[in-house]
């Protein structure tokens, strides 16, 4: 199998693609992972609640995509932060560092950015690349 063969990742415990993208796709020892909204696999809903509540819901969906590529967390080299409000950054970061940047864990590259609007109108969405 060539190193830059394109492996679609999909997993039930993520919110399911709505649209021609995959949850991740695997190239080489690369995972591209698509952005995660607050959306509970198990509903199909945006969880209830305000930017704490939303930004552990994309965690743990993304928690989820990588766990179904055989990763987690530490392998995560870069992020992209998309917020409806600046005024959630505290919040949302205080959350995001409990699964990024736990003690001992050198942080991914990070950008943050503030947006008009998100899917289904989320406060926060999340994409993640990862190095195996």
């Amino acid at each position: 199998m060539s190193t830059n063969t394109k492996t679609a990742i999909s997993t039930a415990d993520a919110p399911a693609a709505i649209g021609p993208y995959s949850q991740a796709v695997r190239v080489g020892d690369m995972l591209f992972a698509s952005g995660q909204i607050p959306i509970d696999p198990k509903t199909g809903n945006l969880v209830p609640g305000g930017i704490a509540e939303q930004t552990t819901q994309v965690m743990e969906n993304i928690k989820a995509v990588l766990a179904k590529a055989g990763i987690d967390f530490v392998h995560v080299v870069k992020t992209t932060v998309f917020l409806k409000s600046m005024n959630d950054f505290a919040a949302m970061n205080a959350i995001y560092a409990k699964y990024l940047a736990p003690e001992g864990v050198v942080p991914p590259a990070r950008s943050t950015v503030e947006v008009a609007r998100l899917p289904k109108d989320a406060l926060v969405e999340v994409e993640v690349v990862a190095v195996n």
